[in-house]
């Protein structure tokens, strides 16, 4: 290096040995990386100049540059010298010196050292009470925000929150902020896996849904997992994979034992449409039942009071049972209308915070084949005005998907007349105009 002052830091201590300039720190950085590193900022890590550690990948590049872990490049430099510590913790006395060959000082070297190491890694979290307030803030807005706005609008910030949450779990925290943040973790990764799901993309979908489970593993939340859980199975319940939904919902009811928050209710309510999108009408009914009873064993918990999509409210409860009686035809008509105008009437009394374009329009869908079943073809189109005029922006997948399993339903009978006519065809049009990916 140029400067002859003595180093603050390991770092500027091996530079040193190594006749390393600041420039040539620079270049390496370069290549490990691929970006820059500033002149300034070079600087400050040679001082020890720093709130925190530099970026992953920085230290990542730091530690293969030399061969030691970032936590030991940012502290302090080595003293007159009793030992060298190899990376195997291993420690090497240097010969030139007899005295270095005494192991209790070597010892006490080497403990001083971790003791180090340790404060370093202890003594600055890089998550604040601040921080965790307004991460918590910026996810229960996108819980509710999803629920109402398009995507589009949403899906730049959903992406820069959970890479940030992700970002503070590789730095160091107190473990109760660890948990706190991996139950943000869980949450934002179920989002992206809404977000993926809507954009007709459900093996990403799953890879979140995954990633929002594993969050709740490392958080041990039980409810958190219940959660991610209905989530998968909600999925594969789009994506036509009834069998693995009705597994998935399966698995999450273990979960909901030990934490029955409204993902109780949610698993129960989303397995009986699986059912019977299978054909297994009575075992579907017993589900909606159980779904029932599941809302009276209820326990809010953190997950809930983040609301939205976080939390599985009576509304959505009522649109899940007349959608699963839906699949059962004629016998369970008249039952699966009442449980879609019990649906919308709550929906419409609602708070703004619990109102869900993507489920309402699944409310008139189900509203709508009750009706086809019973023969009432004006009435289902009336039930499908709502849907129809929906923008692409609002037609998700799991909405153009419910609006051609009325349009399926409608073909089978076989009917014919203006209404049946003209209901068809706007159904065709919608689902040709859908929100999704760019080619």
């Amino acid at each position: 290096m140029v400067e002859d002052e003595l180093p603050r830091t390991r770092l500027a201590q091996l530079m040193k040995q190594q006749h390393m300039t600041v420039q040539d720190l620079r270049d390496r950085h370069r290549e490990i990386t691929g970006t820059e590193l500033s002149e300034r900022q070079a600087y400050r890590w040679l001082g020890g100049d720093m709130k925190g550690r530099p970026y992953p990948h920085s230290q990542a590049a730091l530690e293969q540059m030399f061969c030691e872990s970032a936590v030991r490049l940012f502290g302090p430099p080595h003293g007159s010298g009793l030992v060298l510590q190899a990376h195997s913790n291993e420690v090497i006395a240097l010969p030139h010196d007899p005295a270095q060959q005494d192991w209790q000082r070597q010892v006490l070297a080497t403990s001083a050292q971790r003791a180090r190491e340790f404060l370093s890694r202890t003594e600055v979290p890089n998550v604040g009470a601040e921080t965790l307030d307004q991460l918590t803030d910026d996810v229960r807005g996108l819980t509710v925000d999803y629920q109402q706005k398009p995507l589009e609008s949403l899906l730049g910030k959903m992406s820069a929150t959970q890479s940030e949450i992700f970002g503070l779990l590789e730095g160091r925290q107190r473990p109760s902020q660890t948990l706190d943040l991996f139950l943000l973790a869980g949450v934002a990764s179920g989002l992206m896996a809404r977000a993926a799901h809507d954009l007709n993309s459900p093996q990403e979908a799953m890879t979140h849904a995954r990633a929002a489970f594993t969050a709740a593993d490392n958080a041990g939340h039980d409810g958190l997992k219940a959660w991610a859980k209905g989530l998968q199975s909600l999925i594969a319940y789009w994506a036509g994979r009834y069998d693995d939904s009705v597994r998935y919902a399966g698995e999450g009811s273990q979960f909901a034992l030990h934490s029955p928050n409204t993902s109780a209710v949610w698993l129960a309510a989303g397995e009986a449409r699986s059912l019977a999108a299978l054909g297994r009408y009575e075992e579907a009914r017993g589900a909606v039942d159980r779904a029932t009873e599941a809302r009276d064993q209820v326990r809010r918990d953190d997950l809930d009071e983040l609301g939205g999509f976080c939390t599985f409210n009576r509304p959505r409860q009522l649109y899940y049972a007349a959608e699963a009686l839906a699949w059962a035809g004629p016998d369970f008509a008249e039952e699966s209308e009442r449980f879609a105008l019990e649906a919308t009437a709550a929906y419409d009394a609602a708070p703004s915070s619990d109102r869900a374009f993507g489920d309402e329009a699944g409310t008139r869908c189900a509203l709508a084949i009750a009706r086809i079943h019973r023969g009432e073809f004006e009435g289902a189109a009336d039930a499908m005005v709502g849907v129809l005029v929906l923008p692409i922006a609002q037609r998700t997948h799991g909405v153009v998907t419910a609006v051609e399993h009325v349009e399926n339903r409608l073909a089978a009978l076989d009917a014919d007349g203006r209404a049946v006519d003209e209901l068809g065809d706007s159904m065709r049009s919608f689902a040709s105009q859908r929100l999704a990916l760019p080619q």
